[in-house]
């Protein structure tokens, strides 16, 4: 699956896909082939922090 680019959208997505089906950013990027940095640096730049403990971007 692609992710938008829309970093509104992605924020979402990414949430969503941490809630309900992975258990951690790192799973998550590396089941998806994803680069947990360049997803990380996209959303903080759109004012977005990982939060572990949450396991999801606020």
């Amino acid at each position: 699956m692609d992710l938008p680019k829309d970093p509104m959208m992605l924020y979402s997505v990414v949430n969503t896909k941490l809630r309900d089906y992975y258990s951690s950013l790192e799973a998550m990027c590396e089941d998806m082939n994803l680069s947990q940095q360049e997803l990380e640096e996209t959303l903080h730049a759109a004012g977005f922090e990982y939060n572990k403990e949450l396991n999801k971007f606020i």
